[in-house]
């Protein structure tokens, strides 16, 4: 399938397709931010051990902590290659809504 509009950088490659817009993470980035989602997603697994065996609720709480930092860290990769691809790409090519979008994102991340 051919795409209409492609970017790349040391990040991510994005598309935009018929079904709509991608993005094609590099293999590196693919591995650096599945290694951490899996150690969140352990952490996760961690926390909810600690409820089920009555862990003082201190030790709970500082463990989701953790978990929060490490999932705003992955927020902020994803965020730091969207910028620096997407989001410039498509202010060149004349999208000035894609602003509005990113606010709207980072309102969100901000919560």
């Amino acid at each position: 399938m051919e795409h209409p509009h492609e970017s790349c950088d040391e990040h991510a490659c994005h598309s935009e397709t018929e079904e709509g817009r991608k993005s094609h993470h590099s293999e590196k980035m693919k591995q650096n931010l599945t290694s951490r989602l899996n150690r969140i997603e352990g952490q996760i697994r961690g926390i909810k051990s600690m409820i089920e065996k009555d862990t003082y609720c201190d030790d709970v709480l500082t463990q989701i902590a953790a978990a929060q930092s490490a999932l705003g860290s992955v927020a902020k990769l994803l965020l730091e290659g969207h910028l620096k691809s997407c989001v410039v790409e498509r202010i060149q090519a004349g999208e000035d809504e894609v602003i509005e979008e990113l606010l709207v994102t980072v309102n969100k991340l901000m919560k």
